[in-house]
């Protein structure tokens, strides 16, 4: 692992604790996660990416909003958990991908039953070739 993945990995599971610990107050923030970190070569920014539990636009707003306005009491907060020569600024950025991710294992679920309802349910099995347990023995 690089020193700036060690750096980014750092900052995500810091500005998590920030928010599930309480530390952060501010409601609006209550339900965001943390996705992922990256800061730059320079330390200068971090993009962090946050998802929320409610994907509605006003929600995401919402949340962004009270990233936004926290992320000095976050950089103050962090400056006394990391040790880095720089602390970097806070840009926050909407992370679509856990949805994605959910939308489209909804869809292969529905994809597998109606598959499942059409064939039985020893046509959707896997074949002992096709078994990804198997290949970890």
């Amino acid at each position: 692992m690089s020193r700036m993945d060690r750096i980014n990995q750092v900052f995500k599971r810091e500005i998590s604790r920030l928010i599930l610990m309480g530390e952060i107050t501010d409601p609006r923030v209550s339900s965001v996660t943390i996705t992922y970190v990256d800061v730059s070569k320079d330390l200068s920014w971090a993009h962090v990416g946050f998802s929320v539990l409610n994907d509605g636009p006003s929600a995401i707003q919402a949340a962004l909003n009270g990233l936004s306005s926290a992320s000095g009491r976050m950089r103050c907060l962090l400056a006394d958990r990391v040790e880095v020569r720089y602390m970097p600024q806070l840009k926050f950025v909407y992370d679509s991908s856990v949805l994605e991710n959910f939308r489209m294992s909804v869809k292969l679920e529905d994809i597998r039953s109606e598959r499942e309802s059409r064939l039985g349910p020893e046509a959707v099995q896997p074949s002992d070739d096709q078994d990804p347990k198997k290949d970890d023995l």
